[in-house]
């Protein structure tokens, strides 16, 4: 049997996001409309807040509010905030520039700390959007 953190499908991937955050719910309806899979493999979505989360995310979990995104590959590997976003960035308009623009010497370090920066101030520039319900 399988573990909880890791998805069935070979190819499946799980983006664990903030499902609290205006921003997070946001970016995640728009990973969606665009087709996520675009970048070649199904991507499932799982809010922070869910019992499956914590339970595919184990020891990073932490009560509260996350500090970043998730990504958990087929084999269980957990990619965090920016480098969650990477392997999705293809299927996205302007995404594979985006991943070319970031092979400039000090582009993904400031890329990172944009990142953090946006991630640590979201709820003040962004605001909630209240609780979001398990999935069932």
């Amino acid at each position: 049997m399988a573990e909880p953190s890791k998805p069935s499908d070979r190819r499946s991937h799980t983006l664990v996001y903030d499902g609290e955050c205006r921003l997070c719910v946001a970016t995640k309806a728009r990973l969606e409309q665009a087709g996520a899979g675009g970048a070649g493999f199904e991507v499932r979505f799982l809010p922070y807040q869910c019992d499956e989360a914590r339970q595919a995310l184990g020891s990073r979990y932490r009560p509260g509010r996350p500090e970043m995104a998730y990504l958990i590959g087929p084999s269980g590997e957990i990619r965090e905030g920016l480098d969650a976003f990477l392997p999705l960035a293809p299927g996205l308009p302007g995404g594979r520039a985006a991943v070319q623009f970031l092979r400039v010497p000090y582009a993904t370090v400031v890329a990172r700390w944009l990142y953090r920066l946006i991630a640590r101030s979201r709820y003040r520039l962004f605001g909630s959007v209240g609780r979001i319900r398990e999935r069932e």
